[in-house]
C-alpha cells in the first residue's frame, strides 16, 4: 500500500512516515498543498493522509481539487482544531476520514490500514500490460500463460512501473518509490534489477514491455 502523507511540520511527517515504513507501506511525503496536488497527479496513492494547515493551498483546498478532478483516493485528514463544524467540513469536502492532532501513532496507522481496505474494494487488484499480469494479492506474475517469480523488490519495482504505464520513470523516482531512501546516483543498483526484470518478462517474449529511455530511465509499455 502506498501512502502520501502531507504535513508541512517536518518532526510531525518523520515520525508518520516511519511509523507506517514500520508497517510495511510504501511511504512519500511532501509538506506543502501545491506540491500534495502534483504527487496525487502523479503517482497512484491507496491512500492520502494530510493535515489541514498547509502552506499553499491548505488541505481543504487540496481535498476539494482532488474530488473535483475525480480522484477517488481515500482521505484522512488531520488537524490540531478539533472542533465538529471542522469535522463536518472535512467530510463534507469528500474526506473519508478524520483525525484530531494530537494523535495516538498506533490509531492513525490503524485508520491508514482502514483506507487501504475502502481503497482496495474501489481496485482491480490484477495489472495489466500487453499479455503480461501481476495479481497484486498473490503477488504472482504471469505472461504469455507462463508464471514467473519475483523477489520482493523485483516485485515493489514492476508494480510501480505497471502502475506507471506509458509514463517515463527516472532513476531517482524508481529509487524513492521501490526502495524508499536516498542514494548515491552513481549507484547502479536500478540497472541491475531492471536488467533482472527484463529477463523475466520480456526474454524470448514480443513485444518487448520494458524499454530504456536513454540518459532519463524506463518506461512499460505494450506498444512499441
Amino acid at each position: 500500500m502506498r501512502v502520501l502523507v502531507v504535513e508541512d511540520e517536518k518532526k510531525t511527517a518523520s515520525f508518520i512516515r516511519k511509523a507506517l515504513q514500520a508497517e510495511g507501506f510504501a511511504v512519500d511525503v511532501c509538506g506543502d498543498g501545491g506540491d500534495a496536488l502534483a504527487a496525487a497527479r502523479a503517482t497512484p496513492f491507496d491512500g492520502i493522509v494530510m493535515d489541514i494547515m498547509l502552506p499553499g493551498p491548505d488541505g481543504l483546498s487540496v481535498l476539494r481539487q482532488l474530488r473535483e478532478r475525480g480522484d477517488k483516493t481515500p482521505v484522512l485528514l488531520l488537524s490540531a482544531r478539533g472542533a465538529v463544524n471542522e469535522r463536518v467540513e472535512g467530510l463534507n469536502a469528500g474526506a473519508d476520514d478524520y483525525l484530531p492532532k494530537p494523535f495516538v501513532i498506533a490509531e492513525l496507522v490503524a485508520r491508514v490500514r482502514a483506507l487501504g481496505r475502502r481503497a482496495g474494494e474501489n481496485k482491480s487488484t490484477v495489472l495489466r500490460v500487453a499479455d503480461l499480469t501481476l495479481d497484486t494479492v498473490s503477488r504472482r506474475a504471469e505472461r504469455g500463460g507462463k508464471t514467473f517469480d519475483l523477489t520482493a523488490r523485483e516485485y515493489r519495482l514492476l508494480e510501480f512501473l505497471m502502475r506507471s504505464t506509458g509514463q517515463i520513470c527516472g532513476r531517482m523516482s524508481i529509487i524513492e518509490k521501490v526502495w524508499d531512501y536516498d542514494f548515491d546516483p552513481g549507484t547502479n543498483l536500478v540497472d541491475v534489477y531492471i536488467k533482472r526484470l527484463r529477463e523475466k518478462i520480456d526474454d524470448s517474449r514480443e513485444p518487448k514491455l520494458l524499454h530504456t529511455v536513454r540518459g532519463i530511465g524506463y518506461v512499460l509499455k505494450g506498444t512499441p
